[in-house]
């Protein structure tokens, strides 16, 4: 069995155990001492994966950190795990004092299902206040699934995973940027996309003129690279891939059924009063097919479960983001929850 294959039938297995943990400790023996198991570690041999590991600060003692994972008799990660139910909102400053005074250049906050991974790339010793990948196993795409895998016992290598922490850090801070900029080009960024082709001052009604502009040419070229995505999937573009890089591959090796490009448009048609049709992205992962508003996954619509046997399913998001579930037998009776999920729409705008 491959690492994949080992993932997914993780992912089934966190389906249906995980609204039976109440507890820190039920989330402990059941998701996350399995975790490090799937990445191979030992997590029964203390010179290897040390649970309670000693994290004193200052002349406060007794301080101890969840789990720590050993090399050369050296931590070089350590892990809090809180209950399943938690949103991980108010421990990094915990997890910081604690990567402060251990070796550790890694350090993870896991509810069992989201993993955060913090290290020190702005200051040496200082755990960074954000961290530089954030994983959600029922959620997990192909990519994702490669960054996981350089954690994995018998790959991991310090210098390669810090370089990769690096560019995942400033991607993720690029990609935000980009994404502020299509909802409302700042004066900067308008100055910069018409600086090639306009010949003149630009000035301030010159570029309240082209902010409109800027913001559709942005939208439509989004709209454009996913559908052009979407042919790639379908088959209907033959063009040669050779030479895509290996996480590329990756992105794209899950093909999107015809039943989930049938619900795209659908959950598209219904919210086309609301917002623009190419706000409404997808994600394909292993479990299900979901639904975001403008590409990030934080702000999801919905998630499909479109099974070959003819079984379907739907999540959407309570206002905790929690999921509530509903069953269905055709794609068109997804129009019988239209209010809801122009409900959910309206939160992220």
């Amino acid at each position: 069995m491959d690492f994949n294959e080992k993932i997914n039938q993780f992912i089934n297995r966190i389906e249906d155990i995980k609204d039976t943990l109440t507890t820190e400790e039920s989330t402990k023996t059941a998701l996350v001492m399995p975790f490090f198991q799937l990445l191979d570690y030992d997590v029964f041999n203390p010179m290897e994966f040390v649970p309670e590991y000693t994290a004193d600060i200052g002349v406060k003692k007794g301080e101890k950190v969840d789990y720590a994972i050993i090399r050369n008799n050296k931590p070089v990660m350590i892990i809090e795990a809180k209950p399943v139910s938690d949103k991980l909102k108010k421990h990094d400053t915990q997890l910081m004092r604690y990567f402060s005074v251990t070796e550790a250049k890694f350090a993870i906050l896991t509810n069992g299902i989201n993993y955060k991974f913090f290290t020190d790339l702005e200051q040496p010793n200082m755990m960074d206040e954000k961290p530089f990948l954030e994983i959600d196993l029922l959620n997990i795409n192909d990519n994702e699934i490669i960054q996981l895998k350089q954690f994995a016992k018998n790959t991991f290598n310090l210098e390669t995973i810090s370089s990769t922490a690096s560019n995942l850090k400033y991607i993720d801070c690029i990609n935000d940027r980009l994404k502020k900029e299509s909802k409302n080009p700042s004066d900067d960024f308008v100055r910069f996309m018409i600086n090639d082709f306009y010949v003149g001052v630009k000035n301030k009604n010159v570029v309240d003129k082209f902010r409109p502009i800027v913001k559709k040419a942005l939208n439509q070229f989004t709209a454009d690279f996913m559908n052009e995505k979407i042919q790639i999937a379908l088959g209907e573009n033959t063009t040669d891939t050779t030479s895509i890089s290996n996480i590329e591959k990756a992105e794209t090796s899950k093909l999107i059924t015809e039943d989930e490009l049938e619900a795209l448009e659908m959950i598209r048609s219904i919210l086309e009063n609301v917002v623009n049709k190419e706000d409404i992205t997808y994600k394909s992962t292993k479990s299900y097919f979901g639904i975001n508003y403008k590409d990030d996954s934080r702000n999801w619509i919905c998630r499909l479960f479109l099974t070959k046997k003819g079984k379907k399913g739907i999540h959407i998001p309570d206002e905790d983001k929690s999921p509530i579930k509903f069953d269905f037998d055709e794609i068109e009776d997804l129009k019988d929850i239209k209010p809801m999920l122009e409900d959910i729409v309206k939160r992220y705008l």
